[in-house]
């Protein structure tokens, strides 16, 4: 299986896959290229040209695709391999640099988050011209400290239902 749209022709299953549409993607893609270029200081095509080896991941299209559908479906890398026709821990690799490219994309289209917010008025004031903001909430799982008044610092205050 190699990594491309061509089959996905509407909204929904491009979200399905990697969380945008097709011109959010094309638009993403493009300063993706760039910061590919700028990082590592020539096209995906051009070092693969020069590698004379076949790879599963030919362009910087390809290699965007592969790590936002990573981002999105939480594969493991075994199962993201075996889609992409590499090893595991190719597709560790693949996904470190996509996600490096990733980042500097994010970070030329101002869509990274600022590392230094301390406090709420920082993230206030960081935000203050952003109409809707999007915060992922989901718990991570922790092991339980065993220091009472610790514990309490974690406590969700949610009721498990027991059957």
């Amino acid at each position: 299986m190699n990594f491309n749209l061509t089959n996905k022709n509407t909204t929904r299953q491009w979200r399905a896959l990697i969380a945008l549409d097709a011109k959010q993607f094309d638009i993403l893609l493009e300063v993706f290229k760039q910061s590919y270029l700028t990082l590592q200081g020539s096209t995906l095509k051009s070092r693969l040209m020069n590698d004379k080896a076949t790879y599963c991941i030919n362009n910087e299209r390809e290699l965007l695709l592969f790590t936002l559908t990573r981002l999105k479906q939480s594969l493991t890398y075994d199962a993201l391999g075996v889609m992409a026709g590499m090893d595991g821990s190719h597709a560790k690799k693949t996904q470190r640099l996509g996600l490096r490219i990733l980042t500097h994309a994010l970070c030329v289209l101002k869509h990274m988050p600022a590392r230094d917010i301390d406090n709420i008025d920082d993230f206030k004031a960081y935000f203050s011209d952003i109409e809707e903001l999007i915060i992922d909430v989901t718990e991570q799982d922790i092991q339980r400290p065993s220091d009472k008044e610790i514990q309490k610092e974690f406590y969700s205050g949610k009721k498990k239902l027991t059957q």
